[in-house]
């Protein structure tokens, strides 16, 4: 391991359709890759449809390759509230079923204590009226997606775009954050 992948850590968060996470994250300086995939489930190597059937337990998430001395785990949390609602239990915007259900999976001990002071400020400040029902979880085993599912943004931008506004994220996103 060279000096370079020392320095980098891994966040991973599930926000509902990993399409709709890359974007956000992507833009950032210090985020080396973000890659689509499935994590927290049961089933090995699991496939999308699958993954969509709700019997695998994974969620769609991304995994993030971050170097911390550029952007911190605390400004990529900031990220991750502000793309999802923390609020439903049952998927993320137009998207239903446990595989699209938020969460965060922490790589450290460090990680989860900020995740759930995070969790804390956004549940006690933020512009919600319910609770936040998002789950911190240890990181298990992420299976990548895909290869038509990674950057799907860059690949399908038309797409992509009518997907983000069609769902209900972008305005909602625009109602709670003005983003």
């Amino acid at each position: 391991m060279d000096n370079e992948e020392k320095k980098n850590e891994l966040a991973t968060f599930a926000g509902g359709c990993f399409w709709c996470m890359v974007k956000p994250f992507d833009q950032w300086p210090g985020i080396k890759k973000v890659i689509s995939g499935y994590t927290g489930g049961h089933t090995e190597n699991p496939t999308y449809e699958q993954v969509c059937s709700d019997t695998t337990g994974h969620y769609e998430a991304v995994q993030i390759t971050f170097d911390p001395s550029v952007i911190s785990y605390k400004e990529l949390l900031e990220v991750f509230w502000q793309q999802v609602d923390p609020t439903d239990a049952g998927g993320q915007f137009g998207d239903r079923g446990s595989s699209y259900q938020t969460a965060i999976f922490y790589h450290s001990e460090e990680q989860k204590i900020q995740a759930e002071e995070s969790k804390k400020q956004v549940d006690e400040h933020g512009p919600f009226s319910r609770p936040i029902v998002t789950p911190i979880l240890p990181a298990k085993t992420f299976y990548p997606a895909e290869e038509y599912h990674q950057d799907y943004y860059k690949k399908n931008p038309a797409h992509y775009q009518r997907y983000n506004v069609g769902s209900g994220r972008a305005g909602h996103n625009q109602r709670h954050w003005n983003k």
